[in-house]
């Protein structure tokens, strides 16, 4: 255990009715904490969808979100992921509206060595999908001219630990 400050990864099994994403934000916002990254989506388990929660905060602490989690009705199954990359698979999608200039070669570039999609084109610019860990979604943003984005749209993280990593390891 450590009292440093980090990013923590949670996914949780939740009833999949109205209102359950904002109870479990409620219980984030009353501990203080600003959710980084939440996405949700249907589960394995037909009526239960599963939340990934990025948040930053000591292990204690997270701990407690973990303990209080429980408490809600609507909540199955609360699993943390594991915090070395290595012990997780994780991905973000990001599409990014970029305009062209007199070099738009540049971007096709880009596109390509990040291994990205060109999904849709026109005169003016293209709209770019960029799939990868949450590091290389903002490495390729990093690198394109600023000037040229119009606009970015980001679904957050989807994570779960790798084969290897015991259940209940991880905060």
């Amino acid at each position: 255990m450590t009292d440093q400050i980090r990013e923590h990864l949670v996914s949780m099994l939740v009833h999949n009715k109205p209102g359950v994403m904002r109870k479990v934000a409620n219980l984030f916002a009353r501990r203080g904490f600003n959710i980084s990254s939440i996405t949700v989506g249907e589960s394995e388990t037909p009526g239960l969808s599963r939340l990934v929660i990025m948040v930053k905060g000591d292990d204690k602490t997270i701990e407690q979100i973990e303990k209080q989690a429980y408490k809600l009705v609507e909540v199955v199954k609360v699993t943390p992921i594991d915090p070395l990359p290595e012990n997780r698979v994780e991905r973000e999608m990001a599409l990014i509206k970029v305009r062209f200039d007199e070099d738009k070669q540049e971007i096709f570039q880009l596109v390509e060595i990040f291994r990205g999609k060109i999904i849709d084109v026109s005169r003016e610019g293209a709209i770019i999908e960029i799939t990868g860990a949450r590091s290389k979604v903002e490495a390729f943003i990093n690198l394109l001219p600023q000037k040229q984005v119009e606009e970015i749209a980001r679904t957050g993280i989807v994570a779960m630990n790798r084969w290897n990593v015991k259940e209940g390891e991880g905060f």
